[in-house]
Parts: structure tokens; sequence; C-alpha cells
């Protein structure tokens, strides 16, 4: 039976793995996927290879846990909107959603991704519709708890989430994968997450008759 490890040996491994993930973004976009060599990786983030290949075996790992990370490890936290203003609530989660389609490492990866779809038709799928990120589990528990305080009807929050995330990454993000002169102030950003945000009371709000 494996021991369990220590917490300093867990914190220096979640501390290695980042260095790694750091280090793998930097060369799989400078690189490319079959020009970026592990050796290369695991010297740039300055662990050993033994290192990286306990954390990560293959190349293919390493490249899947990458592009997920980009869009799943927030740069700061950000607390679920509390019930009662379903509007305000949906604008606030859509801001968070917006910003972190804004990274240029999110956007760059992205474009690796779509280079490398043959072999990674699974990796795609997942994060095409950004299902890892942890915005989608925010705004899910979010429509959950609306539902639950009265304010709004959602019976498929799985269904609901990706509807509104995908009003806001049509304008905001894949236009600007696809030429990348695309941009939106920030006052451009907030009347797209609006917008959404009504649709969305229009379609799940609960109208209170007086």
């Amino acid at each position: 039976m494996p021991r369990e490890l220590s917490a300093y040996h867990r914190q220096v491994a979640a501390t290695n793995r980042v260095a790694i993930l750091d280090a793998a973004a930097d060369l799989f976009l400078e690189l490319g996927y079959d020009r970026t060599p592990l050796a290369r990786v695991a010297e740039s983030a300055g662990v050993s290879k033994a290192t990286l290949f306990k954390q990560f075996p293959t190349k293919a790992e390493l490249f899947e846990a990458t592009v997920l990370a980009a869009g799943g490890t927030p740069d700061r936290e950000f607390a679920d909107p509390p019930p009662g203003d379903f509007h305000a609530g949906l604008v606030a989660l859509g801001l968070a959603y917006a910003d972190l389609l804004s990274r240029p490492r999110v956007e760059d990866l992205m474009r690796t991704l779509i280079a490398e779809a043959p072999r990674f038709p699974d990796l795609r799928a997942r994060t095409f519709d950004f299902g890892t990120l942890p915005v989608l589990a925010a705004l899910k528990r979010y429509l959950l708890a609306e539902t639950g305080s009265g304010d709004a009807h959602v019976d498929d929050p799985d269904v609901a989430a990706p509807q509104f995330l995908g009003m806001i990454s049509t304008v905001v993000f894949w236009p600007r994968l696809v030429h990348g002169n695309w941009s939106l102030t920030d006052e451009e950003t907030l009347r797209v997450v609006d917008e959404a945000a009504r649709t969305m009371v229009a379609r799940y709000g609960v109208r209170v008759s007086l």
C-alpha cells in the first residue's frame, strides 16, 4: 500500500505542477506541439525530468493539462453572487467569464489546440464548450440558487448555463480567435453581457404578479 504524502511533499508537488504547466504553455506556444521536447519543459520549469514524468508521463497528457489549466485556473477568486437579483448576478458571472476569455494565453492555446485538433478530439470537445471552467460551475450553482429562491425557474442548469456563456463567447471570444484584430471596449463587453443576461431573465426569470 503506497504511503500517503506529507503536507510538505504535497505542497512541493503542487508547486512543481504549476511551474511545469507554466513552462509547457510558453513552449507549446513558442514551438508548437511537435517541436516541444519534454526535457526542455523540465529545464524551463526548474525540475528534473523524473519529476515531470511522474506528473505527466506523456507529452499528450502534459498538453491536455496545459490547455485545461489555462481556462480552469482563475487569477483571482470570485464569490458566487447572492440570490435575489437574477439580472445582476448573471452580469457579474458573465463579466468574470468575459474577463477569462480575454486572457492572451487562453486565446493562444486555443489556436494551438485547433491546429492539433486531430490528435486531441476529446480535449477539443471539452475545451470548446469551456466545461472545465470554474465560472461554469459557479453559474450552475447560481441558477440553482435563484430557482430555489423563487426568482428563476431553471429546469436544467446544464443546458441553461452554456446558453448564457455561449451568447457571450460568440461575440467576445470567437471573432477574436478568427480575426486577430477584433476587440471590444469595456463598455461594449458590458453591453454584450447585459444583453445576454436580459435574454436569460426573459427566458428563465419568474415574474411576480402584483
